[in-house]
């Protein structure tokens, strides 16, 4: 059941020849994307029909109908290959009438209803081939109830029965399939795609790996220490969570479980740690572009304060894998760990795309110029040392894989768009989130756990976009109705729809893992969800206290740092039960009070609990020095 909700198509492993022209394709269309991005102005529905229409040109030779779907081409993808061609040029042929068209006033020709009713079915399609029936399901709903909703009884139904009124709102306006998502993907995320290839191709990902190594590689619990780190560094350029898992997991889980860790643990500390990627600084996921474009927060303001908080998700997920080494006694790294000199002796290049990366945000340049500062920043900072100089060939390999890279995301992206418009046109959006607040009789914390679950629910199974997506639509009108502020309360949901990735039953970061663990995934998902508890409390925390992003005065900025430091800390402990020595269950409780009084936006509150953290911290530190003073006399 739930195999068949994530099972997607499969990536094709064609012949030599037709992969190195698979490639070259791929290539030639993220050339135009590059193109389109920095040096034209384009109308954003003909560019995004464009890009859509040529990302199905591709992606249906890429990825087969099914898992199991052979590696030759069969004929009916050739024909969903031509047909996506065929409306690629037909929209840009009659650019100009479809941009002059009235929607919703002017009719339809002939030509217009068969390729805007073939780029509907194309998008279904492609949704089904790389997200799976999950959203696909998803989205059929929300099609029948865009199309039959008029058959509703009140508050449910609305006006809206024809087909070409759907279809103009749906594919003839940026509302639908060609909405935000999409705009969001054919620009600053395909160019940060880009860049993580392109830093990932040069030896990126070893120079992360090393550097989290060399951290942290020969203290205890070490091989743990170093997944949750070189996660967190990966995470940035890959913002995928199952991704992550894949690209670190194959080297961290195995090391771990030859070193005696269990499979369990070893999975559910790469889980947990990939899953924070998403929401790591400076790139963060494509979906947190999604967000700085759909509340108009610009992408900067978005960066900056999801710095602490993705912080606090880390700490916490380290001092949980810590206090579990020192409990578990679990060994340190074998072998030699690399020394700064071998880290940094050709690492060093890549710390100048990251620098430029950080340098283009904080001058307040736009995100898809910072993109474009990142690859060009990649591609010249690789060429300095041979040792990881890119080839010809090479950048031409990056470029393809961007493109082949960006297909699921497009996918989701596209369907969320059709989900959106639908909504938008039938005022269901309003109506579910008047549904929420009479569930919850308007109460604040009531309405925040059930838009938690609400946002994990939808994200079972879909990617992180389109889980955001979904929340924002559906559950971001009942925050803004409770007068939360837009850029915390899209947070809120941003950071459930991330770790929906790692909640069961589906999870599908944890499946990825459990291939290379060999592990049953739901053990690995409920181990991952225990030590990523910090992200599942953390939004309420910022949701509530603005210092927790650095949004408030200088008194509440300060409180809340000291505060969430301590806090996070008191949550771990509490959920590992020692520091060495075990604590009292009663002792486990006030930790995990004093967490939440410590914060919370009152600062007299908060110092109560940091104090009250602090002294039970002081207590353990003393006796901990008293055994080890006893063991060595």
């Amino acid at each position: 059941m739930i195999g068949s909700l994530v099972a997607t198509g499969r990536r094709r492993k064609l012949a030599a020849g037709s992969q190195r022209a698979l490639i070259i394709v791929a290539a030639i269309f993220a050339g135009w994307v590059i193109y389109a991005n920095l040096f034209t102005i384009s109308d954003p529905l003909i560019l995004g029909i464009l890009f859509v229409c040529g990302i199905y040109t591709i992606m249906f030779v890429a990825i087969g109908a099914t898992p199991t779907a052979p590696d030759k081409v069969p004929f009916y993808d050739w024909a969903l290959t031509l047909l996506s061609l065929a409306c690629g040029i037909y929209f840009f042929v009659n650019a100009g009438a479809i941009s002059d068209r009235i929607s919703l006033l002017n009719p339809f020709t002939p030509a217009q209803l068969f390729f805007g009713s073939a780029l509907l079915f194309l998008t279904l399609e492609a949704t089904r081939r790389t997200t799976g029936m999950g959203l696909t399901g998803v989205v059929v709903l929300f099609l029948l109830y865009n199309q039959f909703g008029s058959y509703l009884p009140p508050p449910f139904g609305h006006g809206i029965s024809d087909f070409t009124y759907l279809l103009d709102i749906l594919v003839f306006t940026t509302d639908g399939v060609f909405g935000v998502p999409i705009q969001v993907v054919a620009s600053y995320v395909f160019l940060f795609v880009m860049f993580g290839t392109f830093l990932s191709k040069a030896g990126g990902g070893e120079f992360f790996f090393n550097l989290a190594a060399l951290v942290t590689g020969k203290s205890r619990g070490g091989p743990a220490k170093i997944a949750v780190l070189s996660s967190g560094l990966y995470g940035t350029m890959s913002g995928s969570p199952t991704s992550d898992v894949v690209a670190t997991g194959s080297i961290t889980i195995p090391v771990m479980k030859r070193l005696g860790y269990k499979a369990r643990f070893a999975g559910a500390v790469e889980v947990a740690a990939s899953t924070g990627g998403s929401a790591m600084p400076p790139i963060m996921g494509s979906a947190a572009f999604i967000l700085a474009e759909y509340t108009a927060v610009p992408y900067q303001e978005v960066v900056l304060a999801a710095i602490f908080p993705a912080m606090l998700y880390y700490l916490g997920v380290f001092l949980q894998v810590h206090f579990r080494a020192v409990k578990e006694d679990l060994r340190p790294s074998e072998g030699e760990v690399p020394t700064f000199v071998d880290t940094f002796r050709t690492g060093w290049v890549f710390v100048i795309p990251i620098a430029g990366i950080v340098w283009a945000l904080l001058s307040g340049y736009s995100p898809t110029f910072t993109a474009g500062v990142g690859v060009l920043a990649a591609v010249v900072a690789a060429s300095l040392l041979k040792a990881t100089r890119l080839s010809p060939w090479q950048i031409i390999e990056g470029l393809g894989e961007t493109t082949l890279r960006i297909l699921p995301v497009a996918g989701a992206c596209a369907a969320a768009g059709l989900v959106i418009g639908g909504l938008s046109m039938t005022g269901l959006g309003m109506k579910a989130a008047n549904v929420i607040l009479t569930i919850s009789g308007g109460q604040a914390v009531l309405t925040l756990i059930i838009a938690a679950i609400v946002t994990i629910i939808l994200g079972l199974g879909m990617p992180t976009p389109s889980a955001y997506i979904l929340a924002a639509v559906l559950v971001g009108p009942a925050l803004a109705e409770l007068g939360y502020p837009i850029l915390q309360s899209h947070m809120f949901l941003l950071y459930f729809a991330i770790m929906s990735a790692l909640t069961p039953p589906i999870a599908v970061a944890a499946l990825a893992a459990a291939a290379i663990a060999d592990e049953d995934p739901f053990k690995i998902a409920f181990s991952a969800v225990r030590l990523a508890a910090i992200g599942f409390l953390m939004p309420f925390a910022f949701i509530w206290n603005p210092g927790i992003m650095m949004l408030g005065d200088t008194l509440t900025n300060t409180v809340a740092l000291v505060g969430g430091v301590l806090a996070t800390a008191a949550i771990a402990i509490s959920i590992e039960g020692s520091v060495g020595i075990a604590l009292r269950q009663i002792e486990r409780l006030i930790l995990v009070a004093a967490a939440v009084a410590a914060v919370l936006p009152y600062p007299i509150i908060a110092l109560g609990g940091i104090a009250v953290i602090l002294v039970i911290s002081v207590r353990y530190m003393l006796l901990l020095r008293q055994r080890a003073s006893v063991e060595t006399a």
